[in-house]
């Protein structure tokens, strides 16, 4: 071998650069950096800084009312469910959920909470966007007829039926679950097949979601102190329901699965050899002098729906959930599409509109980060018009009521139902 003058590594600063690296990445699982960093950026973009937007503020009444009164059309007693995969599970009126605890009949309370969680996390993970041209056709039962879904609701029905079919599970026995072995089986093939995908209807990101799945199932099999055994998400129920506690933090349970599953994200965000997943450069993002952090815009978008999505199977299993405000809104195409299509956001090159965009270009995190912050202050405005006070109405009661919903019947009128970013996807993000 040839001599080099490479100097040798010390390996005291090899630690202190570990160190340095696993702190920020706590950092940037916060959720109070994700705050904090999104309102320092709409501060930015409010005093003219920001290179692509510019703040409507006069548009946020707006927004406001048109939120609430879509709120009460949707739910005429206001008393609005949490915005979560479930949801979507009751798609067109049917009560899917119900199918499921039907089959659980025999299970306990725990052992129904640890088959919801698993149902809710797979299909959470599958719910990147679909695309326009994706359906999924859900087969007649008795004398009820068959109905074609798309999007996100087509993604939860399609999910739901894969869950029932066991096609998650590796064991025939115990259809009804998801676990390591079965999950690192999945091939794109069967997803397709499962999701009804064929040339005339393309479904984004397939690819990609059947990888995702895999790394799951990996992610669980190499931790059986959180996942168990068989590597099942369903074991985070026993992770976090010890005995004698009867209660659980929502940021708790984000933050044991923002490092329980850390590994399955794609690796394109890393500091050092640690991965950010939902996580982008932005020049602004960050304080100077905050260290490695520092121009880091974390979301973790994917992570808080599925946080969001897990509050409903712990509190039917009779464990109270605080903290709900911790979390954050959900910067995406819907209520990132609520504050452009309302006003409250404007493009300074109105072309950006038109253009193909990648996740993780600067305008797209600053839209997202714009979105996080502008869902703050729009809550106690929607809020104010229902006559609801915070605890009445979470975020995640605002999120559902709500702007997803505002944003997508925004999205109908002036485009057709397509976002009004177009932004390519690998089906891990969106």
């Amino acid at each position: 071998m040839p001599e080099t003058n490479t100097p040798p590594v010390n390996p005291a600063y090899t630690i202190a650069g570990n160190l340095r690296g696993i702190g920020a990445a706590a950092e940037l699982r916060s959720t109070a950096t994700i705050r904090a960093r999104a309102n320092a950026l709409l501060a930015r973009a409010r005093r003219g800084e920001s290179a692509w937007f510019s703040i409507n503020d006069g548009a946020m009444s707006t927004a406001a009312g048109l939120v609430a009164e879509i709120t009460r059309a949707r739910y005429p007693n206001l008393e609005i469910p949490y915005h979560s995969r479930w949801r979507h599970f009751e798609a067109g009126g049917i009560n899917r959920p119900a199918l499921l605890n039907e089959a659980l009949a025999s299970a306990t309370s725990a052992g129904r909470a640890r088959a919801q969680i698993d149902l809710a996390l797979v299909s959470v993970l599958l719910d990147a966007g679909a695309g326009p041209q994706w359906r999924y056709l859900e087969a007649a039962q008795g004398e009820r007829p068959g109905c074609e879904y798309s999007r996100s609701e087509g993604l939860g029905v399609a999910s739901f039926h894969a869950f029932m079919s066991g096609m998650f599970s590796s064991d025939p026995q115990s259809p009804l679950q998801a676990d390591a072995a079965g999950l690192k089986a999945v091939t794109a093939e069967q997803l397709a097949a499962a999701f009804q995908v064929n040339d005339g209807n393309p479904l984004v990101g397939l690819e990609g979601r059947a990888a995702l799945l895999r790394r799951l199932g990996q992610a669980l099999q190499d931790q059986p102190a959180l996942f168990g055994r068989l590597g099942r998400p369903g074991h985070l129920f026993e992770v976090l329901v010890l005995p004698g506690k009867n209660t659980v933090e929502a940021h708790e349970l984000l933050s044991i699965l923002l490092t329980g599953l850390s590994a399955i994200w794609p690796a394109q965000n890393m500091l050092g050899n640690i991965p950010l997943g939902d996580c982008w450069r932005h020049p602004a993002a960050g304080e100077a002098g905050c260290g490695p952090s520092q121009g880091w815009m974390p979301f973790h978008k994917l992570s808080q729906w599925l946080s969001y999505s897990l509050l409903e199977p712990f509190e039917w299993a009779g464990v109270q959930v605080n903290g709900l405000d911790a979390l954050t809104g959900l910067p995406e195409y819907r209520n990132g599409g609520l504050f452009l299509d309302a006003g409250v956001l404007l493009f300074k090159d109105p072309a950006q509109a038109q253009r193909l965009h990648q996740a993780g270009d600067e305008l797209i995190v600053e839209w997202r980060a714009l979105t996080v912050a502008l869902l703050d202050e729009l809550a106690p405005l929607v809020r104010e018009q229902l006559g609801l006070t915070a605890e009445q109405m979470p975020l995640a009661c605002v999120l559902e009521g709500g702007t997803w919903a505002a944003g997508r019947a925004l999205a109908q009128q002036l485009h057709q139902g397509l976002p009004p970013l177009n932004i390519e996807s690998d089906g891990t993000v969106f």
